[in-house]
């Protein structure tokens, strides 16, 4: 597995950096090549050919039930928000959802103070988690995969996280919902958005905060990443505008990412049975934590966060770590 990895990662190419205040993006493109059909999750909500509610009447915080029925694969990732039902969540890891199939999935909530049905199925407003979060959840799942088998998060660190963002943005609502935070930031995250664009073959992107290395997002082909490329962009630009301080300049450099890129090829793979199909890889070293889905061998989406002290060093004051 060490060397599905690391297949994938050599052929990444870095292209020319672009930059917004604080945060920047290289772009990646490959030659790695994806033989596979699947639908993202939008498009099959879209579509209305899957169907996602709690597990029961009574629901369970940390569950989903999903039904796909549709004649395609449908691909779930990691950190999309799903918004309905009795409150709404965002997925634990990269799902994979087979054709014409029931799958329960791992969830977890992003909406303390509501526990009561408000639609009997969940919808999307196309927004991710946002990569600070993402890339702390990443290693609860870690953790939890590696001693129970069960890709869980620490639910009681998401809660407060979403509290502690949202005290910092002025964004609190009576459900403390993640949304808010989205909805407030919204003219800020629009501003750095239209400095970001995507690229003929981009296959994927490290985004850099504050002048140090934040995440990488790659797949497979190019057609998902551009499909995911705004979600993406808007998850990183809501750290980026919380960590903004005017009066500081930080420099991007290239040579950040090429030993991002390294440190990721060097880390550690553990393989486990995944949720849905194929095979997930979760990637741990002092550096970084992350994870890749893979079916037959083949990479659907790798991604690969900077450790969590790593992550202080991008400008986050006292206040704003734990």
């Amino acid at each position: 597995m060490q060397n599905l990895i690391n297949g994938y990662l050599e052929q990444i190419k870095i292209g020319r950096k672009q930059s917004n205040k604080n945060m920047t993006l290289f772009p990646l493109f490959s030659t790695y090549t994806l033989n596979l059909e699947y639908l993202l999750l939008d498009e099959a909500l879209g579509q209305g050919v899957i169907e996602i509610s709690e597990v029961d009447q009574g629901g369970s915080v940390p569950e989903l039930k999903v039904v796909n029925n549709s004649a395609f694969m449908i691909l779930i990732l990691d950190g999309e928000e799903l918004v309905g039902a009795k409150q709404n969540r965002i997925v634990n890891t990269t799902i994979l959802v087979k054709e014409n199939s029931t799958l329960v999935i791992p969830v977890s909530c992003v909406e303390q103070g509501r526990w009561s049905y408000d639609s009997p199925r969940f919808s999307s407003k196309e927004r991710m988690m946002s990569a600070n979060l993402r890339a702390m959840k990443s290693g609860h799942v870690q953790n939890s995969v590696r001693s129970t088998g069960e890709y869980r998060a620490d639910q009681g660190a998401i809660w407060e996280e979403v509290a502690s963002k949202a005290s910092r943005r002025n964004a609190q609502s009576p459900s403390m919902a993640m949304s808010e935070i989205y909805e407030k930031d919204a003219p800020a995250i629009n501003e750095y958005l239209k400095n970001f664009r995507l690229i003929d073959s981009q296959i994927g992107a490290i985004f850099m905060i504050n002048g140090k290395v934040a995440g990488l997002d790659g797949f497979g082909k190019p057609d998902s990443f551009s499909k995911t490329f705004k979600k993406l962009v808007e998850s990183y630009a809501l750290d980026a505008i919380d960590w903004f301080e005017p009066e500081k300049e930080h420099k991007s450099s290239k040579s950040e990412v090429t030993d991002f890129i390294r440190a990721s090829q060097a880390s550690g793979i553990e393989s486990h049975e995944s949720v849905g199909l194929g095979i997930d890889l979760r990637m741990e070293s002092k550096k970084i934590t992350g994870f890749a889905l893979s079916l037959d061998d083949q990479i659907l989406h790798l991604c690969v966060f900077a450790k969590e002290d790593d992550r202080h060093d991008n400008g986050m004051t006292a206040s704003m770590r734990r």
